[in-house]
């Protein structure tokens, strides 16, 4: 007991903040999923922000949401609905109420429920809880007015007082599930490290939040603990797809002794890789920004010929401009890895949800045969396992490599176990060597990999032209020859089909499944979910999730054709079914298809296996 408050252990949490897109709401969800991710319990988030810069301020189609799902063991989903969400404003309730349970904890800045704030949100009477017919615990408190009594003695003004009252929600979370404010507070002084005045203003602040809860608890008669129950020891941290998906490049780069080269071109989601690329120029990384997509996939390329660990990262409308210069890194067999953080679409889209529908696009999008290599992240964790594997694969069979993730496991986050980096297989490129030398040409193959020998230009005796024209497979000089180039076209396919892919893993009821769910990528978390849920209702089930689309595992027909049924589950019209039913003789499989921009809900996923 806590000033007659009891503490309740429970196995798993759902918090949701929302408020305008300036109050701060991806931040205060960072700083809560850190604290969680570094006392030891597994998190899964969710940030859901809408594509304006800034809509207007208590406006509907303005807010911002930030979801975490925090367990003692582990979670694979930021949650269909939350067990406690902050609202900071009228609009924030209005439009984020539907993912609370019924039996949620709400809490609310009754400061920003004025009837000017009423209006915008489109409520029709002074009581928008009874207007809505909420019955949940609600924490109704003056947050504003707190934060700024709480600041009165700091010079700040009012509008930068206000900025800080997304800390006092943060310190009441807090407060509710017993975090360690300490952990909050270095986070807040690390990411305010160059304003220390404004550092130490949110940590006055969130102190009062945290206090508010302790000392009044007015409408809450539990607060809530959630213990780890499955931590293997080790250094821990919160990181999202995108971070990881830059730390994987590096140690990749690392790994291989090579220098690391971006070329990017801003565009949303994976702007944040180029941000965070930009900061290790000690590691000796070169990030360029460049003019437009082209360009940042033209100069990867030629950071590529001349020797580097090459990357260009997008999104699906870059894709579309690269695929000219991804062509000539097909034709040219160098190595280079082709980010594409898949979002809404077709053109502009979605820029901020989250969608699988690249897939088709990276798999056959380019003019003539252009076989590359695809894989897809599952995981925000995984993004940095998947950016070492594309690199590895680059690097070592000279092509290029697209590397898909999505909105949802890039902006997403996860507890990640810091790896080291003596635990990650060697990447040796097939460097020419000098007894090649005066009888090597640029397309001498190595005749069981069918990988062509990589001479870096400089080096003595190893000069060569490479280009966009077709070229003679034992010179390498130009050929317009019909039969070299179906030579070097089946060459050129053959050498992407050898690669060795780990098989895919059938989890769950592997033996003896009635249903078998199929999926890729970033839907992993929830289809093995679903799948939970079934097996725990007596359903026999299993999950057969691929990482590797291109080329496909070895054991992939064996794995679809061993059970009576089987779905194929992505955000899309069907594009990895159609794909598999060309792979894979005789396959036609069910098919669960959303295009929402959105995440899967588990319980949709699990009524509708049902139904097959």
């Amino acid at each position: 007991m806590i000033n007659d408050v009891t503490v309740k252990e429970l196995e798993q949490v759902v918090v949701r903040f929302s408020g305008d897109s300036g109050d701060g709401m991806q931040l205060a969800g960072n700083i809560f999923s850190t604290v969680s991710a570094t006392v030891g319990n597994d998190i899964s988030t969710f940030p859901d922000y809408p594509a304006d810069i800034r809509a207007p301020q208590g406006s509907l189609t303005g807010v911002s949401g930030f979801q975490v799902h925090i367990g003692a063991d582990k979670v694979y989903t930021p949650g269909d609905q939350c067990d406690v969400l902050v609202a900071m404003n009228a609009a924030a309730l209005k439009t984020q109420y539907k993912f609370a349970k019924k039996t949620a904890c709400i809490i609310i800045d009754t400061d920003a429920f004025q009837k000017a704030d009423l209006d915008k949100a489109q409520f029709t009477t002074d009581n928008p809880i009874e207007e809505m017919g909420i019955k949940n615990d609600v924490i109704a408190a003056p947050i504003s007015q707190m934060v700024k009594d709480c600041l009165a003695d700091s010079g700040m003004d009012n509008k930068a007082m206000l900025k800080c009252r997304n800390m006092f929600a943060v310190g009441l979370v807090c407060w509710l599930f017993n975090r360690d404010l300490s952990i909050a507070e270095n986070f807040i002084r690390e990411k305010f490290a160059k304003k220390p005045a404004i550092a130490e203003a949110n940590i006055k602040v969130i102190r009062a939040g945290y206090d508010y809860g302790h000392n009044t608890h007015s409408s809450v008669s539990n607060t809530y603990r959630i213990e780890s129950k499955s931590t293997v020891p080790g250094k821990y941290m919160d990181i999202t797809g995108n971070k990881a998906t830059a730390y994987g490049f590096m140690a990749a780069a690392e790994k291989a002794g090579l220098r690391l080269y971006l070329g990017s071109y801003p565009i949303t989601p994976a702007t944040d890789v180029l941000h965070e690329l930009s900061k290790h120029k000690s590691m000796g990384v070169v990030t360029v920004q460049c003019e437009d997509e082209i360009s940042g996939c033209a100069s990867a390329v030629g950071a590529s010929f001349a020797g580097a660990l090459a990357v260009t990262s997008t999104s699906g409308p870059g894709v579309c401009l690269k695929s000219e210069a991804m062509n000539l890194a097909v034709i040219m067999e160098l190595p280079l890895v082709v980010l594409d953080v898949q979002r809404g679409g077709p053109a502009t889209g979605l820029p901020t949800k989250s969608e699988q529908t690249d897939l088709l696009q990276v798999l056959f999008g380019r003019n003539g045969e252009s076989p590359m290599p695809v894989l897809a992240a599952t995981s925000p964790t995984d993004c940095f396992e998947c950016a070492y594997a594309a690199s590895k694969m680059a690097l070592e069979h000279m092509t290029p490599v697209v590397l898909l993730t999505d909105a949802f496991v890039a902006n997403g986050s996860a507890a990640w176990k810091l790896p080291k980096l003596s635990d990650y297989p060697a990447i040796c490129p097939p460097y020419v060597s000098d007894e090649m030398k005066g009888s090597w040409t640029p397309y001498q193959r190595n005749p069981e990999t069918g990988v062509r020998y990589w001479a870096i230009p400089g080096t003595e005796g190893f000069q060569h032209v490479l280009g966009g024209l077709e070229k003679d497979n034992k010179t390498g000089a130009i050929s317009t020859d019909p039969e070299n180039h179906d030579l070097m076209t089946h060459l050129r396919a053959e050498k992407v089909a050898k690669l060795q892919v780990p098989d895919v893993e059938v989890e769950g009821d592997k033996e003896d499944a009635e249903l078998l769910i199929v999926g890729f990528g970033g839907t992993y978390g929830h289809l093995h979910a679903a799948m939970d849920e079934l097996r725990a209702e007596g359903k026999k089930v299993a999950l057969a999730h691929f990482k590797y689309i291109n080329p496909l595992p070895k054991n992939t027909a064996e794995v679809l054709k061993k059970y009576p049924k089987v779905v194929v589950a992505e955000q899309n019209m069907g594009q990895f079914a159609g794909y598999l039913r060309m792979k894979v003789d005789g396959f036609v499989p069910a098919q669960f298809n959303q295009v929402k921009g959105q995440p899967f809900l588990v319980n949709e996923l699990v009524e509708a296996f049902k139904k097959i």
